[in-house]
């Protein structure tokens, strides 16, 4: 029986955490990714839904790149909203990161979320080779 290595990942380019929680754990070859916020390195929130979805996606590039991986390896996204209006503007910011290829994604509105945030992205990697895949 082979046992499984778990591995906490981390990017010094992150606001420091007090939380109880990792910015990421690799498990084998999947990378789960913690939900990020649009914060800068001083841990305060940028304004409008468009920048903070910016941020947030960049700050998921700092956890990947950490294991040597991009947005390219990311296989699955959730993406939570404060207000379901702002979609289309974070759907706009969104396709300037993932371009091609596009995870399996999951968009969903709720009551509130951390410091003020007006959006939350978390996500699914997979370490390795890209293949497109038609069927």
């Amino acid at each position: 029986m082979t046992s499984t290595v778990r591995k906490i990942v981390s990017s010094a380019k992150l606001p420091k955490n007090t939380y109880p929680y990792s910015q990421g754990v690799l498990v084998d070859k999947t990378l789960y990714i913690a939900g990020q916020i649009g914060w800068d390195c001083n841990a305060k929130v940028t304004e409008g839904v468009g920048a903070q979805t910016k941020l947030a996606l960049e700050n998921m590039g700092h956890v990947l790149a950490a294991v040597g991986a991009t947005h390219k390896n990311v296989v699955k996204v959730t993406v939570l909203l404060k207000d379901i209006n702002d979609f289309d503007e974070m759907n706009e910011v969104y396709a300037t990161f993932f371009t091609q290829n596009y995870p399996a994604r999951a968009a969903y509105a709720v009551a509130d979320l951390p410091v003020g945030a007006l959006i939350e992205i978390e996500a699914v990697a997979i370490l390795g080779d890209i293949v497109d895949c038609k069927l």
